[in-house]
């Protein structure tokens, strides 16, 4: 597996750029990064997505366990380029079918994830993308589903890394192929 650390900085700038900072989002004293002013911009999610693909170059990978909801937004277009299928990961009573779950801690309380029992095939090789990475509980939630479906965590892939935070140490037992294109 080749892992390319080489982040194109004219993409992570002009990321940036439209990202847009709401103050006190969801709860007084923190800054959401909000990505969707990125959707507007057909062109730029374009981009986004071939520097995912030109960053998972030499990775193989089966399939794509995205996580919902803003994690499908890049997740879909991802597959869609990869030509690879699309896993939903969804909070707990979304999916219509049998499924496996996991529930994780929040900084106040848990949440539970779930993806359909026969999602997965044994030995894939699956890919993890979410918008973002922050504390690494749904990331590492996605990694045990895919664990426990007898596949391989062939990397993660964020629009966005809250460093501060540290979520990658959360996932770095799962695999060292974590690509962020902005980190804040």
């Amino acid at each position: 597996m080749v892992i390319v650390t080489n982040i194109n900085y004219m993409i992570t700038n002009k990321i940036k750029s439209v990202i847009r900072d709401v103050p006190d989002f969801p709860k007084p004293g923190i800054m959401f990064k909000d990505i969707t002013p990125i959707l507007k911009d057909s062109k730029l999610c374009s981009e986004i997505a071939d520097e995912f693909i030109k960053q998972l170059k030499g990775t193989k990978i089966d399939a794509i366990v995205s996580t919902e909801s803003r994690g499908f937004f890049f997740g879909f277009l991802l597959a869609h380029k990869m030509h690879l299928p699309l896993i939903p990961l969804r909070k707990q009573g979304k999916l219509p079918y049998k499924t496996i779950s996991h529930e994780y801690d929040l900084e106040y309380g848990t949440a539970k994830v779930e993806m359909h029992v026969d999602a997965l095939e044994k030995g894939w090789n699956v890919l993890v993308h979410d918008d973002l990475l922050a504390t690494g509980g749904t990331a590492e939630a996605s990694a045990v589903l895919i664990k426990r479906q007898h596949a391989n965590v062939a990397g993660f892939a964020f629009l966005v890394e809250l460093e501060f935070l540290h979520g990658r140490k959360k996932i770095e037992t799962y695999s060292h192929n974590i690509i962020s294109l902005v980190k804040y």
